[in-house]
């Protein structure tokens, strides 16, 4: 199975390409849709919303990060996005 790697060397943009290709469409989108998801979360975007539109945006993006992650663990447990994943983190 390719699976994306997890360390820090960068991975040049054909090669990444090569190897999204060799995946099932359902799988290239839950991909970009958990990536998505991440970086809505991780944004400051919902921080000017009131807190009940807040809250409600965000239960909506964890449910949508939840369904991307279920069809990523299936297909391949190595491609679930989890908190160490998400942009915008000091770590």
């Amino acid at each position: 199975m390719i699976t994306f790697p997890r360390t820090a060397v960068p991975v040049p943009d054909a090669v990444a390409a090569l190897s999204a290709s060799s995946l099932p469409p359902k799988v290239r989108d839950a991909i970009a849709e958990a990536g998505l998801a991440g970086r809505l979360l991780a944004g400051r975007v919902l921080a000017v919303c009131p807190q009940g539109v807040r809250f409600e945006a965000a239960s909506a993006l964890h449910t949508r990060l939840a369904t991307a992650n279920k069809l990523l663990a299936a297909h391949n447990p190595r491609l679930v996005h989890s908190w160490a994943d998400l942009p915008g983190l000091n770590r």
